[in-house]
């Protein structure tokens, strides 16, 4: 059979609440905490988050020589073709004078990315049925892009994203990371073709980590007796992902183990585990079956929400008494969307999966559950490694069955992961081979908040967070996610996952991970004076801690329910910021447009989008804030159908043709019902920690402090000028 690797959706959605299975876990402090004036400093502990990874091939070239089902990997001295050949127009090449084997088919035209080669197409259907739509790649709701050849999402980690390029679509990953642009080369000779990529990262925007273009000289050679060349002279980036990805097909299933547990009659029979059974498929992947007294409870069942299934490989001895803390973990969550007023958005109850190396599908058949996935790179050269397995029940989660830890042989499983610097030919033959460059790992929001709440007390309602280190994104800004805190209603939320993140009520919202001093948003000023004020750190803490909020409102118009959001508002919405921030015209901070009705069917938008340049609040985004009665929200519109005309007016603002459609806010009230509290009872004064983290044994820098203490300031004067006064925002640690 033919194994197609799914992209998880659900991780896609990280500014909806409770839909990521990482925010789905309990929290717990990972580090020191004290106070630094009004700052909050969090020293991580030293195993609180998996180190860095970083691109050390620069200057190198790697060899992919296929044998057998295949191929031997080699870091030789570099090659490099100086002649790039023409510039390739479009992302279209064929081959004139011969065929490239890969993925057992001969190719004489492929697809050439940013920074990757694909051939045919890519295997999602399969997805698409499965989700109702296409794979949205892993974080946050940014969406999938197949800019990379590979699809991957812009927040895509790079310590994790490779694992879902396997069986993807038949590629090579030159070197795959979002956000870079430049051209790409391509020419042919008599036995081999080379593609030549100059490439730059992201430079001077709010989610770059430097003013200036980066220099990135990549080259792919493909010889007619299918050898690949990957080679890499003057690489300024440091992450990315590396290798050779064809389809591995066959499904050839060997058992590697079976440990039985002994039946508890006291756990319900879908929990007690009786058996955890191991098996490999193709030498590649690891199937793991948890068989339970009784019938597992299937998707679809509302009684799955809360259910956990772990798996857990540990290498050490002995291993951890506690399975989350093993060097890998598979778990299998039940979930059930209980986001409020449906609108369409959420779905039916559902396992999900998370863990390094696991693919999103879980299959129930009678009293077993199995998920399966790729050796996680951890495991990678281990022989033998302690496995066991426990259910969890009831909220906060309590393990109500476990598996004591057995040693089991790996056999001939080989992680496809591996560290591309030291290969050689003696590593012997690998169907897959790639390497993924990262950062340090992001650690968790919701054990961020356990270490503050849990040292200074449920005091604030707000967390952001700064660092004087980078993290697992190849963007300089954070998503944001959290808790529901405040028990507010008639917004599209509700109140849930306090109990994950060691509040009990007052907690609301945060950052997933913090800004690094490296990104351009946390200075101060641009160098070219065109961003100042720290105006790009306004718009990141305005808009990400905004989304407590918004924007998940709808409207009943003529008995048609129109959704306003469900993550940013709508560009087609009309939504002026109420007291603007930065500019005398500015949409919302969440989204959405201003537009100018020309009268003659016709749209002009004045403005746009969120963050640069920092921007105000609308009326109705005040409203879902408790900042504004109903009746202070002025009649807005929205246009669907809309179309660019291709025109523009004297200020270069583009004018659209659109269908508009009238709202109030009475309409938004009808599908939601009233704000609760209202106006008169709604929470006006506001708290927020501002964290500023280091690793293990280090203390903040000047820099971060500085930024810091700035953004704090300057955050207390946007929340009041935003608002009009009618807030008070502070940000004390006490």
């Amino acid at each position: 059979m033919t194994r197609i690797r799914y992209i998880q959706l659900l991780l896609a959605l990280a500014v909806i609440p409770s839909l990521g299975i990482a925010q789905r876990e309990p929290g717990h402090p990972i580090g020191n905490v004290t106070t630094i004036g009004n700052l909050i400093h969090l020293e991580l502990d030293s195993a609180a988050v998996d180190s860095a990874r970083l691109f050390d091939l620069d200057h190198r070239t790697l060899r992919f020589t296929p044998q057998g089902k295949g191929f031997r990997v080699e870091n030789v001295a570099l090659r490099w073709d100086a002649d790039f050949g023409p510039e390739l127009k479009g992302n279209s090449a064929t081959l004139e004078g011969f065929t490239f084997p890969f993925s057992g088919k001969q190719w004489s035209s492929f697809d050439v990315a940013i920074g990757a080669i694909t051939f045919g197409t890519m295997q999602q259907a399969a997805d698409r049925a499965r989700f109702g739509g296409p794979p949205a790649g892993n974080r946050t709701g940014a969406g999938g892009s197949t800019r990379n050849g590979f699809l991957m999402d812009r927040y895509a980690s790079l310590q994790t994203v490779g694992e879902t390029f396997i069986n993807m679509i038949p590629g090579i990953a030159a070197f795959i990371k979002s956000g870079l642009n430049g051209p790409h080369f391509v020419k042919e000779l008599p036995d081999r073709a080379v593609v030549t990529w100059t490439l730059s990262e992201g430079a001077g925007g709010i989610q770059s980590f430097t003013w200036v273009p980066t220099v990135n000289r990549i080259q792919a050679t493909l010889y007619r007796t299918g050898v690949i060349e990957l080679s890499y002279n003057g690489v300024s980036a440091r992450d990315a992902v590396v290798g050779v990805f064809p389809m591995v097909t066959g499904g050839v299933e060997k058992a590697l183990a079976s440990i039985p547990d002994a039946p508890d009659p006291a756990v319900a029979p879908n929990l007690d585990i009786t058996h955890v059974r191991l098996s490999s498929i193709d030498g590649l992947f690891v199937r793991a079956t948890i068989e339970t007294r009784g019938a597992v409870l299937p998707s679809g069942d509302p009684a799955i929400d809360g259910l956990t299934y772990r798996v857990a490989f540990d290498t050490r001895k002995p291993a951890s008494a506690d399975l989350r803390k093993a060097t890998a973990v598979w778990t299998i969550r039940g979930f059930a969307d209980k986001r409020a007023g449906g609108g369409g958005g959420s779905r039916p109850p559902r396992y999900i999966v998370s863990g390094a190396g696991a693919e999103p599908e879980v299959t129930v058949h009678g009293n077993t559950i199995s998920i399966e996935g790729v050796l996680p790179a951890p495991l990678a050269g281990a022989s033998r490694v302690s496995v066991s397995a426990d259910a969890e029940s009831g909220t906060p989660s309590l393990v109500v069955d476990r598996v004591m830890a057995r040693s089991v042989a790996l056999g001939s499983v080989r992680s496809p992961e591996i560290d591309l610097s030291l290969a050689s030919r003696r590593s012997g033959t690998y169907p897959i081979a790639y390497e993924g460059f990262h950062w340090p790992e992001i650690p968790r929001a919701q054990d961020v908040a356990c270490s503050i709440i849990t040292k200074l007390g449920d005091n604030f309602d707000f967390i952001a967070t700064y660092s004087d280190f980078r993290v697992d994104n190849p963007e300089g800004g954070t998503p944001s996610n959290g808790p529901r805190g405040g028990n507010v209603t008639g917004i599209g939320t509700v109140t849930n996952g306090l109990d994950n993140y060691c509040s009990k009520g007052e907690l609301q919202w945060m950052y997933v991970e913090p800004v690094s001093t490296s990104a351009v948003q946390i200075q101060e000023k641009s160098p070219d004076g065109r961003m100042s004020d720290y105006n790009y750190a306004m718009s990141q803490i305005g808009h990400e801690l905004g989304h407590r909020w918004a924007a998940d409102a709808r409207a009943v118009v003529n008995g048609d329910t129109i959704t306003l959001g469900p993550v940013h508002w709508a560009t087609g919405v009309h939504l002026p910021a109420a007291f603007p921030y930065s500019n005398p015209i500015e949409a919302d901070a969440m989204g959405g447009s201003t537009w100018k009705d020309n009268g003659d069917g016709t749209y002009t938008q004045l403005d746009r989008d969120y963050y640069s340049p920092a921007k105000g609040y609308s009326w109705l985004g005040l409203y879902l804030m408790g900042l504004a009665r109903p009746d202070e929200v002025p009649p807005f519109f929205i246009l669907r159908n809309l179309k660019r005309t291709g025109r523009q007016d004297a200020n270069g603002h583009p004018i659209y043709t659109g269908d508009r459609t009238n709202i109030t806010i009475q309409d938004v009230i009808a599908a939601m019902g009233p704000r609760e509290p209202d106006f008169a009872h709604a929470q006006k004064k506001f708290n927020t920690a501002i964290v500023v983290m280091t690793m293990h044994g280090k203390q903040p820098t000047k820099e971060l402090i500085s930024a810091a203490n700035n953004i704090s300031e300057h955050w207390i004067k946007y929340w009041a000028k935003t608002t009009d006064g009618r807030s008070v925002m502070t940000a004390s640690p006490r």
